[in-house]
């Protein structure tokens, strides 16, 4: 059944934003490509090093953002997606999630089984010292308010995500800065979607530095952006109300452990 659901499905653009990611773009590029993407959109922040060209080589399409910011960055992806994708895989490109893994998660997308599909880095193989405090704290945070609020249940706010072009696009996506993530998981309970999480692990990066992860005072700094983004975001995103839920706008929604594929089991 897998060669007729590869013939089938429809066309996967991955987007993924990157600054002086020489060293593991390259990579991500390749693996993505070979795991079900079939255009690889690399935008990159003005980077210092080799990233642009390491990423051309691996055939990707590069687009240079000047300006700053991390939702900024994937929104100008976005912007430049051709007319026959279908779905919008979001992708880090420093090398900590696993390419192989990508196609678990298009999975519940392609076949309709969930509107929206997250991988969550604090189940499946992690590497040690791979996920930094700032990360875990975010993560647990970002769940127990979107659960609290929206009565929807996530682990992590990892970046590795995929949905559908359309169901991207109803969701207004505004934030320019980190808080795109937060924005997305939000916007998805708020509108009661369907949410598969899929375990992904973590791995160490490949190069670089990154820009979030690090000490306690971080950790702490990364809470109160997270708190102070849920609470103004919280304020124009009312929870759908139970008839509009019924109406067909979202369905039962699919817990991690219980999702099965053709493609494969979504569980380690």
């Amino acid at each position: 059944m897998e060669p007729v659901i590869s013939a089938l499905r429809p066309r996967v653009a991955a987007i993924v934003p990157v600054l002086n990611e020489a060293d593991a773009i390259g990579g991500v590029v390749t693996g993505l490509k070979a795991n079900g993407a079939d255009l690889v959109i690399v935008v990159d922040g003005q980077s210092s090093d080799a990233t642009a060209r390491n990423a051309r080589s691996a055939g990707a399409t590069v687009l240079v953002e000047a300006r700053r910011g991390y939702g900024r960055a994937l929104m100008t992806g976005i912007e430049a997606l051709p007319d026959d994708i279908e779905v919008v895989l979001f992708f880090d490109g420093d090398g900590t999630d696993r390419t192989d893994l990508v196609p678990q998660v298009l999975a519940p997308i392609i076949e309709g089984a969930a509107d929206y599909a997250q991988g969550t880095r604090l189940r499946g193989e992690r590497e040690p010292g791979s996920l930094g405090l700032a990360q875990v704290v975010a993560g647990h945070l970002a769940g127990l308010l979107i659960l609290l609020f929206y009565r929807t249940r996530f682990t992590d706010m990892s970046p590795f995500r995929a949905l559908r072009r359309d169901t991207l696009a109803g969701l207004g996506m505004q934030e320019a800065t980190f808080g795109w993530n937060l924005e997305m998981q939000m916007r998805v309970a708020a509108r009661g979607l369907r949410v598969v999480e899929i375990p992904v692990g973590q791995r160490k990066r490949q190069g670089g530095v990154s820009k979030v992860s690090g000490d306690l005072r971080i950790a702490v700094r990364a809470a109160w952006i997270i708190g102070t983004t849920f609470w103004r975001l919280a304020r124009t995103l009312p929870r759908a109300k139970r008839s509009e839920m019924e109406a067909g706008t979202t369905g039962p929604r699919p817990r991690p452990r219980d999702y099965h594929s053709s493609l494969g089991t979504m569980v380690d």
